[in-house]
């Protein structure tokens, strides 16, 4: 009996999205008879009914291609279950629609708020199972996520080309990367690319800690340093406020972002010729490297043989170099964030790289 699979992508796009659809498609075509039902621009296709039948041949020259060719949106979790102004029940819309389409099983590729939803619809009876995907890495119960490698590949280089600039000129130079809540990829690209300070969410940072590192490097005679800074970056008297009162502080900063009110701060400080650079978007773009070209493949194919088994409500998680089916119950709503006992910590620390703690 042919299998109806559905595949949606949801969230922020990737490196490696188009790469684990490929590994999910040629792995199904090649184990079961079964038809590959494309679900537009993530779960707002399918509280729409919008979807397209595919063919093998869709399929082919995705290995390399970036983004999604199912496109994507964000769908709250926590609005899943409210009714809007529109009136649509989301939930009701997708089971319904879920059915309409004949569906045996929903894939989904996307980071936390896509495996939430996705756990949702599996306490609502659906066949769901989800493949990790995030630049941030911060997806609980994996060692990695597609999509991380590349996007550290991209702030790695960034980061690479701004230490020639800094050292003609003589500059700090502060590179903002992605990370609201988990500092996975500054801290990798930080250690990568030699930066001279690592801010991260885990890790509150003193401003004077920073400035006395900055001072001690400059005093000893370099004439440039590096800070990687997490988009999520906070001070210790920002760690211990609460989430309104937060808010409320930020909302008065009178800088674009935690780098530029450093920037201001380095060069107000110490004298410093201080300049920002945010790579923003591009850290999501373009071709995925070859590491997670086959992590999005593997994960990919062993959807495949989930589905062959009947084996559904699982995440797909990589441990050990070993692939899991993790249930999702025990990964939605969990963020992985870095252990300041991580080794990239402690080594960072040993080559004198300062955390600003």
């Amino acid at each position: 009996m042919k299998k109806r699979i559905g595949i949606l992508t949801s969230g922020g796009d990737c490196p490696g999205l188009n790469a684990a659809i490929r590994g999910v498609a040629k792995a199904s075509y090649g184990m079961f008879d079964c038809e590959i039902i494309g679900i537009k621009d993530g779960f707002k296709g399918l509280i729409h009914n919008n979807y397209q039948v595919m063919t093998p041949k869709d399929f082919a020259g995705l290995l390399v291609r970036g983004g999604t060719i199912f496109g994507t949106s964000r769908t709250p979790y926590k609005k899943m279950r409210k009714i809007e102004i529109d009136g649509i029940d989301k939930v009701k819309n997708m089971k319904e629609n879920y059915a309409k389409m004949e569906l045996d099983c929903l894939i989904t590729l996307g980071g936390n708020g896509t495996h939430k939803n996705a756990n949702l619809l599996r306490e609502e009876g659906l066949n769901v199972i989800a493949l990790p995907k995030t630049i941030d890495n911060d997806i609980w119960g994996t060692d990695v996520t597609f999509g991380f490698h590349s996007a550290v590949d991209i702030a790695t280089e960034v980061i690479d080309r701004i230490h020639t600039t800094a050292d003609s000129h003589d500059r700090v130079m502060l590179v903002e990367l992605m990370g609201h809540k988990a500092g996975w990829l500054t801290l990798y690209a930080g250690i990568a690319g030699g930066a001279d300070v690592i801010l991260i969410p885990e890790i509150p940072y003193s401003t004077d800690k920073v400035l006395d590192s900055l001072d001690k490097r400059h005093s000893s005679g370099k004439n440039f340093s590096i800070l990687a800074v997490s988009e999520g970056a906070v001070t210790t008297k920002e760690s211990k406020m609460k989430k309104k009162e937060f808010k409320k502080e930020r909302a008065k900063m009178k800088h674009s972002s935690v780098s530029y009110r450093l920037a201001h701060e380095i060069n107000e400080e110490l004298g410093l010729e201080t300049r920002v650079t945010i790579p923003g978007h591009q850290q999501r773009g373009g071709t995925p490297s070859p590491y997670d070209r086959i992590l999005a493949t593997k994960l990919g194919a062993y959807a495949a043989e989930l589905i062959a088994n009947r084996d559904y409500g699982k995440t797909i998680s990589i441990v050990n170099k070993k692939l899991w089916a993790t249930p999702l119950e025990e990964v939605a709503g969990k963020l992985k964030l870095v252990d300041k006992d991580n080794i990239l910590i402690s080594t960072g620390r040993l080559i004198n790289t300062s955390f600003g703690d």
